[in-house]
């Protein structure tokens, strides 16, 4: 919907920091770190399809993925899992849709995610990191996380979730059922602080 009668229709949004970030040509210049922690926790995996008095939010999924990326490739630098830590934090500003939501709306999304990605990592200097290998790792503990997500959080039973995401090998703890990695949805400021310490943790040791 345009913003007046005649007028294109508004691009941008206006962030709590004051920053007023265009979708459509992102700039680095407006992209805060707290903004981003601030909008991926009240963002809920799974469309708050989850169990709890929480939703599962991307912030905490965030810091779930890059615990599981250290643990494959534990040699990561703080650089490199800086990287992993922000694979979704996109969507601080375009929600999380579900996969099969993605694939319906098809090329238009994804161009969107990717210009925001890349004004990410470039407003934190990433961009060098941001590799087809790192990539595929990133997926990799994604898929990893989401199968636990989906078993624990989810509703999905055991065979649904390794069909769909695969059975994680060497992560989490064993059960006569299969692994688990005892995921409890945080409340929505304790997501964005433990999501915003981390972050910092890592920026520190760069």
């Amino acid at each position: 919907m345009a913003d007046k009668a005649g007028s294109p229709p508004r691009a941008w949004q206006r962030m709590l920091s004051g920053r007023r970030l265009d979708l459509l040509d992102p700039s680095p210049l407006d992209v805060e770190i707290t903004d981003i922690a601030h909008g991926l926790a009240r963002v809920a995996r799974w469309n708050g399809q989850t169990v709890g008095d929480h939703a599962f939010s991307v912030a905490q999924h965030c810091l779930v993925v890059e615990d599981i990326a250290g643990l494959l490739e534990p040699e990561l630098t703080a650089c490199q899992r800086l990287v992993v830590l922000l694979h979704d934090a996109p969507e601080y500003v375009i929600g999380d849709m579900i996969s099969p939501f993605k694939a319906v709306m098809g090329g238009d999304y994804k161009t969107v995610e990717r210009r925001l990605a890349d004004a990410i990592h470039r407003r934190f200097g990433l961009e060098k990191h941001d590799t087809e290998r790192l990539k595929k790792l990133a997926k990799k503990a994604d898929l990893i996380s989401a199968y636990f997500e989906a078993v624990e959080l989810a509703g999905f039973t055991t065979e649904e979730a390794k069909r769909i995401f695969g059975l994680p090998r060497g992560i989490g703890r064993q059960t006569p059922t299969g692994p688990v990695l005892g995921l409890d949805p945080l409340p929505t400021v304790a997501a964005e602080e433990a999501f915003l310490t981390r972050f910092q943790q890592l920026e520190s040791q760069r």
